[in-house]
């Protein structure tokens, strides 16, 4: 396998993808292969639900419900993770951008930290079928955010989560009807964020209805060549 690192110092990759698609999945994978982190800013997000914060308090209909956060609160979270010194390197972002005026504000604040940043859009398209059967099985840790799946990916003990014990649980957001409208939803908002990645070159379009290593392996393969031609994201801000 290609050495994955060292190519480009700094990447941002933005994983893209309905719900089901296996981002959270993705993520973790290439997090641990490229050593950045992996930002959900849905988990972020829930997590203030559950503390109760004030963010919580006023976005908690919405992140139950499937629906879209306003623009502020989730760059709020966002400005505040990206911050972190386990950043500096890059970054992975899953949940975001859902708009294309969220796309445009992610390039504006990583102009911000410099030029030598590269940015890479991977777009997971899987059919319809799969994303229902995929969120009808899944199963969450209310703690530390990992998914499961009782037919792919099922934790080592039923109902159990790996990492820290917690009990599984089925997020509100997975019920068959709040489904229906996530994906309704993300068919809106996705071809002007696809349409935006294309035009300066960024965009990497991945069949997701492939066994999960494949489509990792694909994605991986093509990190490496897009580190080593670049795609420097002050040119996507320029372009626009």
């Amino acid at each position: 396998m290609p050495d994955h690192r060292g190519v480009s110092r700094k990447i941002v990759l933005v994983i893209l993808g309905p719900p089901g698609a296996g981002k959270g999945t993705q993520c973790a994978q290439l997090a641990q292969t490229l050593s950045i982190p992996h930002i959900s800013t849905g988990n972020i997000l829930r997590n203030h639900v559950d503390r109760h914060s004030d963010l919580g308090t006023r976005v908690k209909e919405i992140v139950d419900t499937g629906g879209l956060v306003p623009d502020n609160s989730v760059l709020e979270i966002l400005d505040q993770r990206i911050a972190h010194s386990d950043c500096a390197e890059g970054f992975i972002l899953d949940g975001f951008p859902r708009t294309r005026a969220q796309a445009l504000a992610l390039d504006s604040r990583l102009c911000v930290l410099g030029k030598d940043i590269a940015i890479m859009a991977i777009h997971l398209i899987v059919s319809e079928g799969t994303l229902h059967g995929r969120l009808a099985d899944r199963q969450v840790c209310p703690s530390c955010g990992t998914s499961y799946s009782n037919r792919m990916e099922p934790p080592k003990t039923l109902g159990i989560c790996d990492h820290d014990g917690s009990v599984l649980v089925v997020r509100a957001d997975d019920i068959a009807d709040t489904v229906r409208r996530r994906l309704l939803s993300y068919q809106q908002q996705i071809s002007p964020i696809v349409e935006h990645y294309s035009s300066c070159g960024a965009l990497l379009t991945v069949d997701g209805d492939q066994a999960t290593h494949r489509v990792t392996a694909e994605i991986l393969k093509e990190i490496h060549s897009f580190r080593k031609r670049r795609c420097p994201v002050n040119a996507s801000v320029q372009s626009m």
